[in-house]
């Protein structure tokens, strides 16, 4: 029994000993994405333009040729958006007033995405340029609703107007764009993370000598209550702050339930055990065991993000 234990806190720490980076900027940042349908075949570049003449590092143009962004300009001569695509959106005049903040341009005829991942507008509009027509598509105003914002583009029989802006006449087309998390594999990284630490939990118990019904039962439900609450309120947290909330929230729920753990497992599974020891071992029984599952989740969110 004692060797195994030591097994387990030596795997617990190599685990724990994986290497984290850190810098300055170290956090996830919030990002909208908009996916594009029925994109047909004319080259389109597509942007966001923001309720904000900047946000973050990104900014409007002021007429200062040092803080232009485009192919061969003296700011970034290495950015790869030609100076025709870029002096378009720069032009664009906005009904709403809405800003182009030389960023987050993508060539979305051959991507079929715009992704601004790096400190978004909270409001923004889609705005869709096709250089061999010289036409504007442009969505209505759009708002970043999750830490992480999705919205999917229908193109199918949109409607385009032309480069000019006209206040009393504009026909720039208003092309609809509808919300999308990834409801799907939120719901499956829930089950798994569910699933997984449960699986844990219950054989470290078994490596306790944990083997009858009532005590194999009581486990199964307090392990089960517990993960159901903490992986529901954790995927709520990283809905609406993102990862390094999650993280922080992660830890901080880990030891409330260890607490909540300790005192049911010292009480009750006392009781229920074939063969009753010291309340200090079940208080231990519940460490191991949520640290145990918490190392894991480390371990496996390094390699398969995809799912914590």
């Amino acid at each position: 029994m004692k060797r195994k234990l030591v097994f387990l806190l030596c795997v617990l720490c190599l685990i724990a000993a994986l290497p984290i980076s850190v810098s300055a900027d170290m956090g996830p940042k919030p990002s909208v994405r908009v996916r594009f349908r029925n994109m047909g075949e004319e080259l389109c570049y597509g942007t966001l333009l923001s309720s904000t003449p900047s946000t973050g590092p990104a900014s409007v143009w002021d007429g200062n040729e040092d803080t232009a962004y485009y192919k061969g300009s003296t700011a970034n001569p290495s950015c790869p958006l030609e100076y025709d695509i870029w002096k378009a959106f720069v032009d664009y005049q906005d009904a709403d007033g809405y800003y182009f903040l030389q960023t987050a341009v993508s060539k979305v005829s051959e991507t079929g995405e715009i992704a601004w991942t790096y400190y978004p507008p909270q409001r923004f509009k889609i705005l869709l340029y096709y250089p061999e027509s010289g036409r504007f598509a442009v969505s209505g105003i759009c708002e970043r609703y999750a830490f992480d914002t999705y919205y999917t583009v229908d193109m199918s029989g949109a409607e385009f107007g032309s480069v000019e802006y006209d206040r009393e006449n504009s026909t720039d087309a208003r092309i609809d764009a509808y919300r999308s998390y990834e409801w799907r594999q939120e719901l499956l990284s829930l089950f798994a993370r569910i699933l997984i630490t449960i699986v844990i939990e219950m054989g470290v118990a078994f490596l306790f000598g944990f083997f009858g019904k009532k005590a194999v039962f009581l486990l199964l439900v307090v392990n089960t209550v517990t993960q159901i609450a903490l992986n529901v309120l954790l995927n709520v947290i990283n809905y609406h702050s993102g990862q390094a909330a999650f993280v922080v929230w992660y830890i901080l729920m880990e030891l409330l339930i260890f607490a909540a753990e300790a005192v049911v497992y010292a009480i009750w599974l006392r009781k229920f055990d074939s063969e009753p020891r010291k309340r200090r071992f079940y208080v231990l029984y519940a460490l191991v065991a949520n640290a145990a599952s918490f190392a894991t989740g480390l371990l496996i969110s390094h390699l398969l993000p995809g799912i914590f």
